[in-house]
């Protein structure tokens, strides 16, 4: 005989024992030459714009959203779901999903700095700024040149 769980009680049980956190990363491209990169006041490195995805909001909501605020880009069509990572350094429950983007408009300039976002600038992909992110460079060695994609952040 099977014990089954109210399904409420169940879902606030497992919403604190196995809760996972989930960011996204735009890839914003210009032509595969150019590649939109941010520096956070927070943390050290150049990232792809991103964040968290809010409650009652869906991943391309939160790419939309994050875009705008750290780029003022918006997108022209939706972003391609390239992969799922684990970033274990943070925790071992936390998810990034990269979106690639390459139908984008710069709907406004940046409104940088900021108390998030120290600055927000294209680069060309062959010449990355120094202090650009390990995960940062594999994630476009994955999408531009093919190489074989990890698991991990």
């Amino acid at each position: 005989m099977r014990i089954r769980l109210p399904l409420r009680p169940y879902l606030v049980f497992a919403r604190f024992t196995r809760a996972l956190t989930l960011g996204i990363r735009g890839v914003v491209l210009e032509a595969d030459a150019r590649v939109l990169l941010v520096r956070h006041t927070y943390v050290e490195g150049w990232h792809f714009p991103g964040g968290a995805v809010e409650p009652r909001e869906t991943a391309h909501e939160a790419l939309a959203r994050e875009l705008d605020e750290e780029g003022g880009i918006a997108l022209d069509g939706p972003g391609e779901l390239f992969g799922l990572y684990l970033n274990r350094r943070y925790s071992q429950r936390d998810h990034v999903a990269v979106f690639v983007c390459r139908r984008w408009r710069q709907a406004h300039p940046p409104n940088v700095p900021n108390l998030e976002i120290e600055d927000a600038r294209f680069f060309d992909v062959a010449d990355l700024p120094p202090g650009t992110t390990a995960p940062t460079q594999r994630r476009l060695a994955e999408i531009l040149r093919g190489e074989p994609p990890s698991a991990d952040w």
